[in-house]
């Protein structure tokens, strides 16, 4: 099984100070003979022990601090090298063990340089566990361990010793405080880098409420312009047939020829099926049925016949430009604000002709519907939502759902003209 890099270093720091006490003891006594007195020998040997006592309690004791350390020490600003398990920071224990362990490894590579070997094991934790204000302190002392070992011993007995020893000491001194900066530096950025993180993971969680809330509104939005097409769809069908139906019935009630009652309450029947379909395919959000099997200008074309023929308005369909095939909802888009407004002009105009022309261009329809009627004022229309109508309002709602607009011309006694235009999107 591969282990990660933290495993790794915290194996090194479990069983390394062991080896590397072991390895500057087997190198140091082959040396001893040469380097060391006999009572050197004992003083190391001493000496030796107590590094090992110590080495042992650390290595029990570290368990426990571990269990007892909070989830992320500080003891030294979160310097910390790359993989390096979390030690116990600034504790009182970590100090103790350091301090001796540092002292014994100068002691004895005082007494034999080999031990530098072991000396140079505060290299690796001296960040992890000592105090911001010491790290420096104890890598200056390992410096000095070192340096000793690598002129021939300490203390130097020559002045060419004492420069070596001073040259070596420079150099350990300044790399050890070298990585210990770029160490620091890397840890800035680690954590700049997990600032930017936690910011991007707040901006993440922020965006995802507000996803939320545009998906909640979106759908409030949807609902309600469901509720706005069903409202038009139902005035479009059944409140026209319903009216359709009324005037036919009234035209009944008030002749006493039975072959004109018998026409007309035909006709009242048909309207009355034609607005049950459509309301039936306007809850199932469908084309209008005169647009299933029909072009958009054949079912105009039908529509102002039948309504020329209901009520008695001369009135002209015209076609300009090349016909092509429009998508349903333009279609029955503009199918309706025809409706709507032919409607309009049969109730209030009192127009004697009307005129319908759909326009076809480059990239937009043109729907425009006149009359010679006794027209209105623009600018004081009132929608008449009070009598179930939706006038000029629905008109333009429905034109602006499909990106187009609606424009209007009337002056009172001049009659009036509507113009719908509406991006021209083709069938697929």
């Amino acid at each position: 099984m591969t282990m990660t890099v933290e495993e790794r270093w915290a194996q090194f720091f479990r069983y390394g100070p062991y080896a590397l006490l072991g390895l500057a003891t087997l190198l140091g006594a082959v040396a001893a003979p040469l380097l060391m007195t006999r009572r050197e020998m004992y003083a190391a040997g001493a000496l030796l022990l107590a590094a090992l006592a110590v080495q042992a309690w650390w290595s029990r004791a570290v368990p426990r601090l571990l269990a007892a350390a909070p989830a992320e020490p500080a003891g030294d600003g979160g310097r910390r090298e790359a993989g390096a398990p979390v030690l116990p920071e600034g504790t009182t224990a970590g100090r103790v063990h350091f301090t001796l362990r540092t002292a014994l490894a100068f002691a004895l590579t005082w007494l034999n340089p080999f031990f530098a070997i072991y000396a140079c094991l505060s290299c690796f934790d001296a960040v992890q566990l000592l105090p911001p204000r010491a790290v420096r302190a104890g890598l200056m002392v390992t410096a000095v361990a070192l340096a000793g070992a690598q002129s021939g011993g300490l203390p130097p007995d020559s002045p060419a010793q004492w420069i070596v020893f001073g040259t070596m000491f420079v150099f350990n001194a300044g790399l050890a405080l070298g990585l210990d900066h770029l160490g620091a530096k890397e840890t800035e950025k680690a954590e700049e880098r997990a600032g930017t993180i936690a910011a991007l993971e707040k901006a993440l969680a922020e965006n995802a409420a507000l996803h939320a809330q545009l998906v909640l509104q979106a759908r409030e939005a949807g609902v309600a312009d469901e509720r706005r097409r069903l409202a038009a769809e139902i005035h479009d069908t059944i409140a026209q047939g319903l009216t359709g139906v009324i005037a036919q019935l009234q035209v009944v009630s008030s002749t006493a020829d039975p072959d004109l009652a018998q026409e007309h309450l035909g006709r009242a029947q048909a309207l009355a099926r034609r607005s049950l379909g459509e309301a039936r395919r306007s809850v199932q959000n469908l084309s209008p049925a005169a647009l299933e099997h029909d072009t958009l200008s054949r079912a105009l074309e039908k529509t102002v016949g039948e309504w020329s023929e209901h009520t008695g308005v001369t009135a002209r369909f015209t076609v300009t430009g090349t016909e092509e095939p429009l998508h349903g909802e333009v279609a029955a888009t503009l199918l309706r604000i025809a409706q709507e407004a032919l409607a309009n002009t049969a109730r209030h105009a009192r127009a004697e002709r009307a005129g319908v022309t759909l326009s076809y261009m480059d990239d937009e329809v043109t729907l425009d519907i006149r009359d010679d009627g006794r027209g209105f004022d623009p600018l004081a229309a009132v929608p008449r939502t009070g009598s179930g109508g939706f006038g000029l309002d629905g008109m333009r709602a429905r034109a602006e759902r499909i990106a187009g607009a609606l424009a209007v011309e009337s002056e009172p006694g001049q009659g009036t003209a509507i113009s719908a235009r509406v991006p021209l999107v083709r069938h697929d």
